[in-house]
């Protein structure tokens, strides 16, 4: 026996229709059934803002957000208004420090975190010269920028105590698969394990009528 499951939206105008087609089935016993599932229009970021990492626009940027935090008159807060005229003023300012020190750059699947501000400014005067000793400058540069990089990555590692495999995502607490049951989510094995007994074992005690196979032709073949 083949039974067709179609999971759908209820009392949804467009995840509820579904059609079926008797005349697909050809050579099966079986209809197909077919629902159309709207996929909206999704905007692609292709651009961000962003502060190079231990840059010295860095540097200055959580300086002067600092200093900012330091000259927050708190001592009169005596409303809810006064609270959000506050926080706004802050807000304002935090915007204005990241506008200030911060700059465009495209978002690419190549896009390096170990690449800083040295490799654009070396890659820029070979671009400019081309020159083989600007290109083994830049080239000298990146090594010795990815050495920096990954040894810093190996220093947190080891500060935090970690081992290498504790950044892998299989390393982490697996989360149940979101399966409810009479409305109830399964948030125990034990809670999961018996909603697929339920669901998959209903006929377990129930008697089967095995005389049917009499029923079945069969022949016996000799070689």
């Amino acid at each position: 026996m083949v039974i067709d499951l179609m999971f759908l939206c209820f009392s949804s105008s467009k995840m509820d229709n579904y059609t079926i087609h008797p005349d697909w089935r050809l050579t099966s016993d079986h209809a197909s059934l077919t629902i159309v599932i709207p996929i909206m229009e999704e905007h692609i970021q292709t651009k961000k803002y962003t502060i190079v990492k231990n840059s010295n626009k860095e540097h200055t940027f959580v300086k002067e957000l600092t200093e900012v935090l330091r000259n927050i008159d708190m001592s009169d807060i005596t409303d809810m208004d006064h609270l959000d005229s506050i926080v706004a003023d802050f807000a304002s300012s935090v915007e204005n420090i990241w506008a200030k020190y911060s700059k465009i750059i495209n978002i690419m699947v190549y896009s390096k975190s170990w690449w800083n501000i040295n490799c654009s400014r070396d890659l820029d005067k070979y671009r400019a010269s081309k020159h083989l000793e600007d290109w083994k400058q830049f080239k000298k540069t990146v090594k010795n920028t990815k050495h920096t990089f990954f040894d810093l990555k190996i220093q947190e590692i080891f500060n935090k105590r970690w081992g290498p495999w504790e950044l892998m995502n299989w390393i982490h607490k697996c989360k149940l698969p979101a399966v409810k049951y009479n409305s109830w989510p399964c948030l125990e094995i034990s809670d999961l394990y018996h909603t697929l007994h339920l669901s998959f074992n209903m006929a377990q005690d129930h008697q089967i009528d095995i005389e049917i196979l009499n029923e079945i032709p069969f022949s016996v073949s000799s070689t």
